[in-house]
């Protein structure tokens, strides 16, 4: 396993220790499976979590493996690590990119909306994207106007 192989897989297992996390992922890669729907997505997100209890997650040398549901249906995918080119933790919201295993519409999408002309010295220099996290703000109410009923989420318990 190689170096940058085995920095996905140590964060990937420390965005699972803490809690959902999400994968992002080239199926077009030699080595995906996913459903048929999605095999042309190049870049297709999947939530992995210890809570969902998965029975078959395994994170190993060749990639990640595990069943999940798309649609009510229930898929066993497979992602060797060339597909998976970034890793996102929803609880502390960490970000993590290999933009070497990220898919060229990606990178090309990036360098034409950072607007640096293409094969320039700047364009070397410059960072290909920048993330930042935003917090919504929510308006301060009206005291005159009526407030509005809380209704409820819309999860439901799986057992």
């Amino acid at each position: 396993m190689d170096k940058r192989t085995a920095e996905k897989k140590e964060r990937l297992l420390s965005a699972l220790d803490k809690g959902l996390t999400m994968i992002h992922v080239d199926a077009r890669r030699p080595g995906v499976i996913v459903p048929e729907h999605l095999r042309k997505e190049p870049h297709l997100l999947l939530s992995l979590s210890y809570r969902f209890d998965p029975p078959d997650l395994a994170v190993g040398e060749w990639g990640v493996r595990s069943t999940l549901t798309f649609s009510g249906s229930r898929f066993t995918v497979a992602i060797p690590w060339s597909a998976l080119y970034a890793i996102s933790s929803q609880v502390t919201k960490e970000f993590w990119m290999y933009p070497d295993d990220m898919p060229k519409e990606l990178l090309e999408q990036a360098r034409l909306t950072s607007k640096v002309p293409e094969g320039s010295d700047e364009a070397l220099d410059r960072p290909r994207g920048i993330l930042r996290e935003v917090v919504a703000v929510k308006p301060k109410a009206d005291p005159e106007e009526p407030q509005k009923p809380t209704t409820r989420g819309h999860l439901r318990v799986v057992k």
